[in-house]
């Protein structure tokens, strides 16, 4: 098992990989997307697996035919943030396949369906809109909207699909895609530092017990797109006072954006930004700029971009909401049942957007694990998980797997 594992982790490592920065630029329906899903692809021919693609191109490998029954699923995504990390969401597709050969190395053959999934542009850093597969299928986001979503250079995600061979009339919702899932768990790197400190908040990396976590449930979150006017000028010789200088504006957004999420208990951030004209002796003549909140309670969060978008307003800006994701509880008797399969393991709950998150809202019974993180980063290159945790990930899914797929999962 430890083999497999290491052999995928080392295939995929130099796929889309920045050699100057170590990070990764692995983008939705580019070559490196497309190599990204050959691999996986290979991966499950190799295996004897089924391997269909929804009306989103997201990937499904089926052992056994998930037609006759509802099967569990495993998987997750292989996209990047720009400059991301090596496992965000790689970790668990190549943990899912590595299950399937551990299934296989005990004899264990599932009395129902098993498929691994790869999602689609989970990330939305091509496009600007997360879980942009999950949320096709589902119906979250129109096949209209997802068709008219443009990058950073214009390419519209249809003129994408149309570049890389695909129809983009086919895109939709997909029931039948759907109703093959009677579970999904997913396994995930930890975003954040929880598993790596003991209960008293001291660091603590040698415990076993808390090299795998049962996630809970997430966060509500969202993204809005915050255009800010100006004029464009010369910088040299436009006195202030006559400046209608939009990047004034993105300063004042971008510090009201941390003092309302610190009044409110939430988290926000001003991440991306695309200045115009863009020169370095013009005043700008827009600015538009990317919002994304999260928190515990969605009231605050609300509230938080309610705070940001007032602000913004007084420069005369214009905003609209990209994505919103509700409060997310996964399924309690599925992550009831996984405490019973791993009962060492602690709860956690997460601030990220997934989408067994998407899945979960649609009604799919849906859970998740977390993988320790010892530097707590994520969406960097920093990002980390030891291979002794990655081993007890792919141990811990297994035993999921083998439990779900052995037994009535109802």
């Amino acid at each position: 098992m430890a083999t497999d594992f290491t052999r995928m982790w080392s295939e995929l490592e130099p796929v889309g990989r920045d050699l100057q920065t170590g990070g990764y630029r692995r983008f939705a329906w580019t070559r490196t997307d497309h190599d990204l899903r050959e691999w996986f692809a290979g991966e499950c021919r190799a295996r004897g697996l089924d391997l269909t693609e929804d009306r989103a191109g997201n990937q499904w490998a089926w052992w056994g035919d998930p037609d006759e029954q509802p099967g569990i699923v495993i998987g997750s995504h292989l996209d990047s943030v720009p400059d991301g990390g090596a496992f965000d969401g790689p970790l668990g597709v190549v943990s899912a396949l590595a299950v399937v050969d551990a299934l296989r190395t005990a004899g264990v053959t599932p009395d129902r369906p098993l498929g691994v999934v790869n999602f689609v542009d989970e990330e939305g850093a091509r496009f600007g809109v997360a879980c942009a597969g999950s949320r096709i299928i589902t119906g979250q986001l129109s096949a209209d909207r997802a068709r008219s979503l443009s990058d950073a250079d214009g390419v519209t995600m249809a003129e994408a699909w149309r570049a890389a061979g695909r129809d983009p009339d086919s895109m939709g919702a997909d029931p039948d895609a759907l109703r093959r899932i009677a579970a999904f768990v997913e396994l995930h790197v930890e975003q954040g530092k929880a598993l790596a400190l003991a209960p008293d908040g001291t660091e603590d990396l040698g415990d076993p017990r808390r090299a795998v976590a049962i996630g809970t449930h997430i966060w509500p979150h969202g993204r809005w797109r915050i255009d800010i006017p100006g004029e464009a000028n010369h910088a040299g010789t436009t006195r202030l006072v006559d400046r209608k200088d939009a990047m004034l504006g993105l300063a004042a957004v971008v510090q009201d954006t941390r003092t309302y999420a610190a009044e409110l208990g939430c988290v926000a951030t001003v991440g991306k930004v695309v200045v115009e004209p863009g020169g370095v002796n013009a005043v700008p003549s827009q600015v538009t700029a990317w919002l994304d909140a999260r928190g515990e309670d969605e009231a605050a969060v609300r509230a938080t971009v309610a705070g940001v978008v007032s602000t913004a307003e007084r420069f005369d800006a214009t905003q609209r909401e990209e994505s919103w994701t509700p409060p997310t509880r996964f399924d309690a008797g599925l992550v009831t049942r996984l405490s019973g399969i791993l009962p060492d393991a602690p709860h956690l709950g997460t601030g990220a957007g997934h989408d067994a998150g998407i899945l979960a809202t649609h009604g799919v019974p849906t859970a998740m694990l977390f993988v320790r993180n010892p530097t707590g980063i994520s969406h960097s290159p920093v990002e980390h998980a030891e291979p002794a945790d990655c081993h007890d990930g792919v141990a811990a899914l297994a035993a999921v797997v083998t439990d779900l797929c052995t037994r009535d999962a109802d």
